[in-house]
């Protein structure tokens, strides 16, 4: 496919996406009705307006930017490690997220949570997102100072994964000492989901969001200095430790952020990355960045709505249906670098 064709495709799939986001569900809503009320217009049931922009146009927004964002982060960490198989979380910020909500679902509880924090901030019903954020930030602040400290890129990334498998071991503990309908309400967030960021909270989940994308969007001459390692990075002029900072700043963000809000939301960062490169046949990451982009967005919102499984009241787990998605595309990877390394030894 022509390069020239293939982003106002992208750029199509993403609104038919967008569109049907809103239009489909347990309530069925025609698209002429749809786009009548969001230009202001009144649908032929009151309901309906209600249901749009209370509900389905947040969850949308929420969908789209967390496609984004996750799928310019796998970018960026592919990219910096020269890992095919890094995704957003790879140094630990999922499971440091995970590890803030545990502490107030799974040691005082929601309702001592919700005392505690509307107490000391303005953030109030934010209660998840803003443990989510602190246990997040925490382990990106430590991150970001060993990165000015480390020289070497894989070390980086093995104190990432050893921050992680701590986080992880703590949440264990407290779930295994925790009463089961806390534990439950865990599984409930781990299990990831657009639909719990309302207008309000999204006046900070949105802002932090685009923050980390700007980010990406100006590191990108530095990923593509980077792609052939560190040395050649170098002999171009790059200060490699200021621009890994900068890269793991911006792709802390965008997965600190989505998962704070919206839980961990497996394989997007995995998978998409690869699908653009199938694409665009290319390592250039002025194409590359765009096109994940569109991309991550268009497929979660593409799995929101399978999700949704429309005209049913069931809603299937967020997480199950990216791994429909995820693992057959990783298996893909592993397979086609199976075959490269043997056409390279023949």
């Amino acid at each position: 496919m022509s390069r020239s064709w293939l982003f106002p495709i992208l750029l199509i799939l993403l609104v038919l996406a967008f569109a049907l986001s809103l239009a489909l569900g347990s309530v069925r809503i025609p698209l002429d009705q749809v786009v009548r009320i969001l230009l202001g217009g009144e649908g032929e049931k009151a309901s309906w307006t209600t249901i749009l922009f209370d509900f389905r146009l947040p969850k949308a927004i929420t969908a789209t930017l967390v496609g984004a964002a996750l799928a310019t982060a796998g970018l960026q960490m592919q990219t910096l490690f020269r890992n095919p198989l890094a995704d957003p979380f790879i140094l630990g910020i999922s499971s440091g997220a995970s590890l803030g909500v545990a502490l107030v679902v799974l040691g005082i509880g929601v309702g001592g949570a919700l005392t505690f924090v509307t107490g000391l901030s303005l953030f109030g019903n934010l209660t998840l997102a803003l443990a989510a954020s602190l246990g997040a930030g925490t382990v990106l602040g430590a991150v970001l100072l060993i990165s000015q400290r480390v020289q070497n890129t894989l070390t980086l990334l093995v104190i990432g994964l050893m921050f992680g498998y701590l986080a992880s071991a703590i949440v264990t503990l407290l779930i295994y000492f925790s009463q089961p309908e806390r534990v439950q309400l865990f599984s409930l967030w781990a299990s990831g989901s657009f639909g719990g960021v309302t207008w309000e909270q999204m006046r900070v989940f949105a802002p932090v969001a685009l923050l980390g994308l700007f980010l990406g969007f100006v590191m990108i001459k530095p990923l593509n200095a980077l792609l052939l390692g560190d040395d050649y990075a170098r002999s171009l002029g790059l200060n490699v430790r200021r621009a890994r900072f900068w890269i793991i700043l911006s792709a802390s963000l965008l997965a600190g952020v989505s998962t704070a809000f919206c839980g961990p939301i497996w394989f997007i960062g995995v998978a998409v990355p690869h699908v653009a490169r199938s694409l665009l046949n290319t390592a250039d990451h002025r194409l590359l960045l765009p096109a994940c982009l569109l991309l991550g967005a268009s497929f979660t919102l593409m799995a929101d709505i399978i999700a949704q499984l429309p005209g049913s009241q069931r809603v299937l787990p967020l997480n199950v249906v990216m791994s429909l998605f995820g693992v057959p595309v990783i298996l893909w990877i592993i397979l086609r670098q199976r075959q490269l390394r043997q056409s390279f030894a023949a």
